[in-house]
């Protein structure tokens, strides 16, 4: 039982040498079919599912929702204030910035003529709050050595007590211009 074997011939297409792939056999690959249903799917596009309107409900109003409101810290920098007037303090204001930094939510801003008015300021505060009902001592001080700006760090309090011309210059309550402010005296 002889077989023949047939023989087909090859189609050639015409294509550029650069588009022809080869194999690691030397051979061009076949071309792969893609079925009739395939072609014409990728033809017209899908068309997406109607959505369904939603009904609307009314809406409130936006609510400005802040940082939590700390009672203590608000009496502390009362205190202070109060204590800075006793001492003729000038622009006694107190700056709440809950919300804005990390460190404190009020400062005590208050300024005076000369610099031993303003170390006089600083040490009534410390003085008054330590020997007060309830003891206070404060975080850390700057500024007592020359008295031009001294700083007073009581945690959520801060004060700041300056020279009436190098509070204008530095303008703490411009650099806060954003904060809520009280003024005291």
């Amino acid at each position: 039982m002889a077989t023949k074997k047939k023989t087909t011939a090859k189609k050639t297409t015409t294509r550029a040498p650069a588009a022809r792939k080869k194999t690691v056999s030397g051979k061009t690959p076949a071309k792969k079919k893609v079925p009739a249903a395939k072609k014409s799917a990728a033809k017209a596009p899908a068309k997406a599912p109607a959505k369904k309107k939603k009904a609307k409900l009314p809406v409130a109003p936006p609510q400005k929702v802040g940082p939590a409101e700390n009672p203590a810290a608000k009496a502390l920098a009362h205190r202070i204030g109060n204590l800075l007037v006793d001492k003729k303090a000038q622009d006694v204001v107190i700056l709440d910035v809950r919300g804005m930094t990390s460190y404190a939510d009020y400062f005590v801003i208050a300024s005076a003529e000369t610099d031993r008015q303003v170390s006089a300021m600083a040490e009534n505060v410390q003085v008054q709050l330590k020997t007060g009902d309830e003891p206070l001592r404060p975080i850390g001080t700057e500024g007592f050595e020359t008295g031009q700006w001294v700083l007073l760090d009581y945690g959520e309090v801060v004060a700041h007590l300056f020279l009436t011309d190098l509070r204008a210059h530095y303008d703490l309550e411009g650099l806060w211009a954003d904060a809520s402010r009280e003024k005291l005296a």
